[in-house]
């Protein structure tokens, strides 16, 4: 069995591996090919990775390569976890944002949109070389905006198997479980706890939790409650925890206290691009290092928790028909009712050889909706302009997004954003 990752040279890659280390027995990997168009970067990463599978009695051969179809070629997995125009990229969208007194972020609003624009083609053209070169394979893409990745993928390539996968689900799950242990005074094993999430990709809202299939949300929420009240710097104010009975994805920080961001980003440099930026560099010279064959403890700074886990597992449980529930995102296709069908959501999924099933689920309330929609809609017009360089779709996508910029600034964004992005945005190049 052959996966492989594009993106291989990212500075995450070395978890991955730990992960595919730690399943080699009950996944029988044989090559894991990593594929990125950086080649010095690669074999830094790369040569690191062999060095841990070595380690470990070689359960499994590393093979490194720049060329994408030849990564592609015959694989049962495929892992995207790429970033268009490298971390100098994510750091124009930060500031993108700031100049223009709006949300600088990698995945929201209109560093988000940029983001999308530059990787969407990208992806498509993977999903191209899967269709001819692999396709049985299962696409699990992690490159951000993932939600909106996935969201073009199931509109303009239906055929491929692919879901979207973001590592902030399986963090909450993890941190209500030890809040859980802590009340209990006991450890609960994580595959005996499964969270209840529904929305978006970063923009979601976690609303139940069960432990033996019992429900224990109202401790999960009194405890949380808890922690706010006693809280320094609190990211909740309560009422609003109270009123809603959910526990929202961080990300929707961004959405329910902007003046607070706009004000922190006042505050740059360092965005975080500029801190990921030197994080990068150091795990790259500790990943040089000849004598190294673990991870370094400061690869967390990097963010990512529980990235491994929730990576290896997907493809465990995938090919081990493990009917294992996973929060994905996934074409609804009617799981939650009474919403589009045709709607790409966070929510809760088996997983199984025969694939990822969205699981029926009850609908967020008109609180979520609203927002949910707005956004979705965005999301839509996005995966428009950025698979046919549809300008005007452009121009609608910033106009619909809640955090967008009034109505008489966005061709002047707009038009900052193809300008800041040129080198990577080769469809809008005779728009």
């Amino acid at each position: 069995m052959k996966v492989t990752v594009i993106g291989g040279g990212s500075t995450y890659t070395p978890e991955l591996v730990s992960g595919f280390l730690e399943r080699a027995a009950t996944f029988p990997m044989r090559e894991l090919c990593l594929m990125d168009i950086d080649a010095a970067r690669l074999e830094i990463v790369g040569d690191f990775a062999r060095r841990m599978v070595a380690t470990k009695g070689s359960p499994f051969e590393v093979i490194l390569t720049t060329d994408q179809r030849t990564a592609i070629q015959g694989a049962s997995y495929v892992i995207t976890q790429l970033r268009v125009g490298g971390m100098e990229a994510r750091r124009d969208d930060e500031y993108l944002g700031q100049r223009h007194g709006l949300i600088g972020q990698e995945t929201t609003g209109v560093g988000g949109m940029a983001k999308a624009l530059r990787t969407i083609p990208v992806i498509m053209n993977v999903a191209e070389d899967i269709r001819e070169l692999a396709p049985d394979a299962l696409l699990a893409n992690f490159t951000n905006p993932a939600g909106l990745v996935t969201e073009a993928l199931a509109q303009y390539a239906p055929d491929i198997q692919a879901v979207g996968v973001c590592n902030v689900p399986i963090t909450a799950k993890m941190k209500m479980l030890e809040g859980m242990e802590k009340l209990l005074g006991n450890r609960i094993p994580p595959e005996c706890a499964q969270l209840d999430t529904l929305g978006l990709n970063h923009l979601s809202w976690h609303r139940g939790f069960t432990i033996d299939n019992e429900n224990v949300w109202d401790q999960i929420i009194e405890q949380y409650i808890n922690e706010l009240r006693s809280a320094e710097d609190p990211a909740w104010d309560v009422r609003t925890i109270q009123s809603l009975k959910m526990i929202p994805n961080y990300y929707l920080e961004y959405y329910y206290y902007t003046d607070q961001k706009l004000a922190a980003q006042q505050e740059w440099p360092p965005s975080r691009a500029d801190e990921v930026i030197q994080i990068e560099k150091e795990l790259l010279e500790e990943y040089s290092d000849p004598d190294r064959c673990e991870p370094p403890e400061n690869l967390m700074a990097r963010g990512g928790a529980y990235y491994s886990t929730l990576a290896t597992q997907l493809l465990n449980a995938h090919y081990n028909d493990l009917g294992e529930t996973h929060i994905l995102n996934v074409l609804q296709a009617g799981a939650v009712a009474d919403w589009p069908f045709d709607w790409v959501l966070e929510m809760p999924c088996e997983v199984g050889s025969n694939g990822v099933r969205p699981l029926e689920t009850e609908p967020l309330p008109a609180v979520c909706y609203g927002l949910i929609a707005q956004v979705k809609s965005f999301e839509v017009l996005v995966a428009k302009a950025a698979v046919h360089g549809d300008r005007a779709a452009a121009y609608q996508a910033l106009l619909a997004h809640p955090l967008g910029p009034s109505a008489d600034r966005v061709q002047a964004v707009l038009d900052d954003m193809l300008a800041t992005n040129a080198a990577h945005l080769p469809q809008f190049l005779f728009g």
